[in-house]
């Protein structure tokens, strides 16, 4: 709606998540290089964790946009399955072909992915299983995902495993019943949000993918889009859109940290302090006025 008032090709804060647009911070390039060598590590598991909105998502489809040419991935975007749901996902992915009279029987369906795992072998390939929201996974399905872990050959293990979810993640794998998994975690990084810096170098990022020639928001509005969205990507996207449409609908070409206030109110549906003020204000003067007339009356 505002890309041509703003002189931009397309709308630059999507929260869907695109890898053109992955900002590449420190965090965020070791996070990728984390699950690249995730997805090329001989066997076991990698751990990715980050608040809701920090960009694992991003960071998993950039890893997907740049696969390895020797991998095949298999991703899970819904780890809320039972185990032969798990295993039928993921032959889906790797396309292994299961009789289907097959389909609900885990030995069958392990059988034909262990089949595939071999062949993958050798054929110099390897096979790596993303599972996204992986805070979510039930025990069962997260014990038989330790268990495809000791598909293996004389040499090496056939499968590499790479959970992404929230910090919940952690604390799952903590549990008592839980450490055969974690001891085979050999590799942990975690997200955080984005620095004050971060945040002003990501939003301008963002805009010059979209096509950005002249600077939008002031650097007041982005150290305020920093503390109203704290960091996290997503939230920044939000509030960032919902800036720019405000000022579309105000002739506006540059954007200040009153706009950023009003949009994040208008987010998070709470009344800007301005508003709030105006409202208390006249409450109390409402009060104090039937006071006095209470006091008059008497």
């Amino acid at each position: 709606m505002y890309e041509n008032f703003f002189g931009l090709t397309e709308p630059p804060f999507s929260i869907t998540p695109d890898p053109r647009y992955l900002y590449p911070s420190a965090r965020h390039t070791e996070a990728l290089g984390h699950l690249f060598y995730g997805v090329s590590a001989a066997g076991g598991f990698i751990q990715l964790t980050g608040e809701v909105g920090t960009g694992k998502t991003t960071v998993v489809r950039s890893l997907l946009a740049r696969e390895p040419a020797d991998v095949d991935i298999a991703l899970i975007l819904n780890p809320r399955l039972t185990v032969a749901e798990f295993l039928q996902t993921i032959c889906e992915e790797l396309r292994v072909v299961v009789p289907a009279d097959g389909r609900d029987s885990v030995k069958t369906l392990i059988d034909a992915l262990t089949a595939r795992l071999l062949e993958a072998h050798a054929a110099g390939r390897r096979v790596a299983v993303l599972i996204d929201e992986a805070h979510l996974l039930e025990r069962d399905v997260l014990e038989q995902v330790r268990l495809l872990t000791n598909i293996e050959t004389a040499t090496r293990k056939l499968l590499q495993v790479i959970l992404i979810g929230q910090p919940e993640l952690r604390d799952l794998l903590a549990r008592e019943d839980m450490r055969q998994v974690a001891q085979r975690i050999t590799g942990r990084l975690h997200l955080d949000p984005l620095s004050a810096e971060e945040t002003a170098a990501y939003v301008r990022h963002r805009l010059r993918v979209a096509g950005a020639t002249q600077e939008i928001f002031t650097p007041a509005a982005l150290r305020e889009l920093h503390r109203q969205g704290r960091g996290l990507p997503r939230l920044v996207n939000v509030i960032a859109d919902r800036a720019m449409l405000a000022a579309f609908a105000r002739d506006r070409h540059e954007i200040k940290p009153a706009i950023v206030r009003a949009a994040a109110a208008e987010v998070s549906g709470v009344e800007p302090r301005s508003r709030v003020w105006i409202w208390l204000a006249m409450l109390a003067t409402l009060l104090a006025i039937g006071g006095a007339a209470a006091v008059w009356l008497r």
